[in-house]
């Protein structure tokens, strides 16, 4: 073993907790952005190498897509229960709206997607899987929450799942315009406009 090379073993049972890595990882992108994000200045907050994380993650676009998942896990659970409230579909179909649409310019988790949605060009078939499997959580949600509401006589009779898709498609290139910083729109300006398209398609 060369001077000062320190262990597999050593360097398993020193390390952090995966779950820290991943909070300082996005605690740094919302305070400096992606830009502030590098192996060696995240390793030093936990105290890890940059070769250390390197080990376990593999890549930097490995760490942001286990970030994005961690992030993701949370939201998900968020979103199911404000999906499980009582109360009608219409009011639980905007709290969905308000979850997914960013808070604003530079939204932490927004630009984590956005990057890794950039970086998927180069992705191989696991990665876009597990890329799918968050989007798809996010379209199953909001399909159940559509036949419910269908079901109920809330809604008119749409298809669920192809409507899912036409609204989440409006729902990222609006998000996106927001997330981006582009002047003249902001998170406000975004619900108005989705909430008028939904009474309009599904309401009146």
């Amino acid at each position: 073993m060369a001077a000062g090379e320190v262990p597999v073993r050593a360097a398993r049972k020193n390390a952090p907790p995966r779950e820290d890595v991943l909070v300082a990882a996005m605690a740094t992108i919302a305070e400096r952005g992606l830009e502030g994000l590098t192996m060696a200045g995240l390793g030093r907050q936990v105290g890890m190498s940059s070769g250390h994380l390197l080990y376990y993650f593999g890549s930097k676009d490995e760490l942001l897509l286990q970030t994005l998942e961690w992030s993701e896990a949370a939201l998900g659970v968020e979103r199911r229960a404000l999906l499980s409230r009582r109360g009608p579909a219409r009011e639980r179909l905007q709290a969905y709206v308000d979850l997914y649409v960013p808070e604003a310019a530079r939204d932490p988790h927004w630009t984590l997607w956005l990057e890794v949605w950039n970086r998927s060009q180069n992705a191989g078939p696991h990665e876009r899987e597990r890329q799918e499997a968050i989007e798809g959580a996010w379209h199953r949600d909001l399909v159940a929450l559509l036949a419910e509401g269908i079901s109920r006589g809330e809604f008119r009779p749409v298809d669920p799942d192809r409507f899912g898709a036409r609204l989440r498609a409006l729902l990222d290139g609006f998000s996106i315009q927001v997330a981006v910083g582009l002047p003249g729109i902001g998170r406000g300006d975004i619900l108005d406009h989705v909430s008028e398209f939904l009474d309009e398609a599904l309401v009146s």
